[in-house]
């Protein structure tokens, strides 16, 4: 396990194939069902091949990732945040899912607001970028306490519903700041 970086509550690493159930947890919580989309992961087989096709090969491709959280006290995972690279983005963006029962704690602030800080040490990213459904306060809240701004909506290539397409640079806004 690679440790990431560390804050007051959270130790962030590499997410290992070692973490398939936890995996398997998140992928079927009803959140990232309902807001990220049902990735079919139904076995620990299936979260396995999640890790290693999806989050192992962006760390290697990429040199950055989604990356595991867990509770410093407890050793309990709870949750996923870190980069992605889409083709269809010019520049990096920023996602985050949480086991249901940590949402509401500020820890993904916590999470988030680390990252995006080594995003800009060590990964030298000028942008980062987030896409959120138009439905999703909670995400679009905390985008907004992090200092992003709303750029445009977006159509996925893959998806049949518009995304809000937000930036964590000033010069690219419109409409509201923080809705």
């Amino acid at each position: 396990m690679k440790v990431i970086l560390s804050t007051e509550r959270l130790i962030v690493s590499e997410v290992a194939l070692a973490d398939s159930s936890f995996i398997l947890e998140l992928l079927n919580s009803p959140s990232w069902i309902h807001f990220i989309g049902d990735k079919g992961v139904r076995t620990e087989d299936d979260a396995k091949n999640y890790i290693q096709n999806s989050l192992l090969n962006s760390y290697k491709t990429n040199g950055f990732g989604l990356y595991k959280l867990v509770l410093k006290e407890s050793k309990a995972p709870m949750g996923l945040c870190g980069f992605l690279k889409r083709d269809y983005l010019e520049n990096p963006d920023i996602g985050f899912a949480l086991l249901p029962e940590f949402e509401g704690e500020g820890l993904m602030f916590e999470a988030s607001h680390a990252l995006l800080e080594y995003a800009t040490s060590t990964l030298n990213f000028d942008e980062v970028m987030a896409i959120v459904m138009p439905t999703n306060k909670r995400s679009r809240q905390l985008l907004g306490k992090l200092g992003f701004m709303k750029k445009n909506l977006i159509l996925p290539p893959s998806g049949d519903e518009k995304l809000l397409l937000y930036s964590n640079k000033k010069s690219h806004s419109f409409g509201a700041a923080s809705s």
